[in-house]
């Protein structure tokens, strides 16, 4: 039996931002309810639940998978978890997808939720953890000076200035003053970013999204379900992973190569010739500003070191030839982890549908793309999304 064609039917998102109130596990329920509510689906219409959501040290529970499976609707339904770091979004749709792909179920609802600010004292104290033991954890490294290592790798390699890469933080910070669910939208300029705190050179305090809490949750459907819940359906035309060596010192930084072989596996399962001319609306994963060009270039959208270009003429802005992270990305909207993949496959969801409304890129865009990045700067997971 070949593979079936499987429809995103419907989606949700909380606002992403700082709670002290909602337990994660409500946050889950919220984005499984809106994105129920929008297909108008209940539970009883879900086969299967593939839940993602990071280290457990992030809500601060333990077994997080069992804590929100009923939050996520998995009560009494086939269950499960999957979690590759900031990956896990992105990576926790393909694993719904070949639930109903295969045949196995005809429908599966995709949850992720993430409570960062649960972390105590920072998130950075769970991220210490990743690092080996006896080489790299004795250093006492943490994210921000990793990530430094790598932006100034790729700032050397291509002669770039710091201003190059601060055009992203202003473009997706503006971008997001037009999504509801935003938590640092902002009409930023580039010396505001250049002026902002430096936290390990040349990474300073607005190149940076911020600590969040949120979920997002996608409704998953065969064809033969899909067409009689929606005449909108979007397809998942798609799908692509790579885990590369977790030794991030026996690699050169300043190309994401696991970004290129997610997308080729997607692009090629997708029939993707040229992905140039061929995907209309981005959503690259952007923790940092400099991500949203490394990895650009990682799928094979742009040349190496063209991405600062293509963002300071105008290409990549929502209304340019091609827009990337219309969103307002992680650096506008805000980066719960796990929920931060979902939030980028929704944009693509309803910019496809025309559903975006500010956000709407101009046109009718036809095919998008929604890419996530994470554990030790290693993942690459590439969804590609089309009417």
């Amino acid at each position: 039996m070949g593979m079936r064609k499987v429809a995103v039917v419907g989606a949700g998102m909380t606002k992403f931002m700082r709670r002290a109130q909602e337990t994660g596990r409500e946050l889950a329920y919220q984005a499984t309810k809106m994105a129920l509510d929008s297909c108008e689906m209940t539970l009883d219409d879900i086969d299967s639940v593939a839940l993602g959501t990071a280290p457990d040290a992030f809500d601060g529970v333990h077994m997080k998978g069992e804590y929100l499976s009923d939050g996520a609707g998995a009560w009494n339904k086939p269950y499960m978890r999957c979690y590759v770091g900031g990956g896990t979004g992105v990576f926790a749709a393909i694993q719904g997808w070949y639930q109903v792909a295969s045949g196995l179920f005809d429908t599966c609802l995709v949850v992720c939720e993430e409570k960062m600010s649960s972390c105590k004292p920072h998130p950075q104290g769970a991220f210490l953890t990743i690092f080996d033991h006896t080489t790299e954890r004795a250093l006492k490294p943490n994210l921000i000076w990793i990530f430094a290592l790598e932006m100034n790798r790729y700032m050397t390699v291509h002669g770039l200035e710091k201003k190059d890469i601060a055009r992203v933080a202003v473009k997706n910070k503006r971008n997001a003053l037009d999504h509801p669910c935003a938590q640092v939208a902002a009409d930023i300029t580039v010396e505001d970013v250049l002026n902002s705190e430096v936290l390990a050179w040349p990474v300073q305090r607005l190149d940076v999204s911020p600590t969040s809490d949120g979920a997002a949750s996608m409704v998953l459907a065969a064809e033969h379900v899909a067409k009689r819940i929606t005449d909108k359906p979007v397809w998942i035309k798609g799908v692509g992973w790579s885990l590369d060596t977790a030794y991030w010192t026996n690699r050169d930084l300043y190309y994401p190569k696991y970004v290129e072989s997610a997308a080729r596996m997607a692009y090629d399962m997708a029939g993707i010739k040229e992905p140039r001319k061929e995907i209309h609306v981005v959503e690259p994963y952007d923790p940092f500003d400099y991500k949203e060009l490394h990895h650009l270039e990682g799928l094979l959208l742009c040349e190496k070191g063209e991405a600062p270009r293509l963002t300071a003429d105008g290409v990549t802005a929502r209304d340019g030839d091609m827009p990337v992270c219309p969103s307002g990305g992680l650096l506008g909207v805000g980066n719960p982890i796990a929920a931060s993949g979902i939030m980028k496959l929704n944009e693509i969801f309803w910019q496809l549908r025309g559903e975006a409304g500010k956000r709407q890129v101009p046109g009718q865009p036809r095919t998008g793309l929604a890419q996530s990045w994470g554990d030790l700067m290693q993942v690459g997971c590439v969804v590609v999304l089309g009417i």
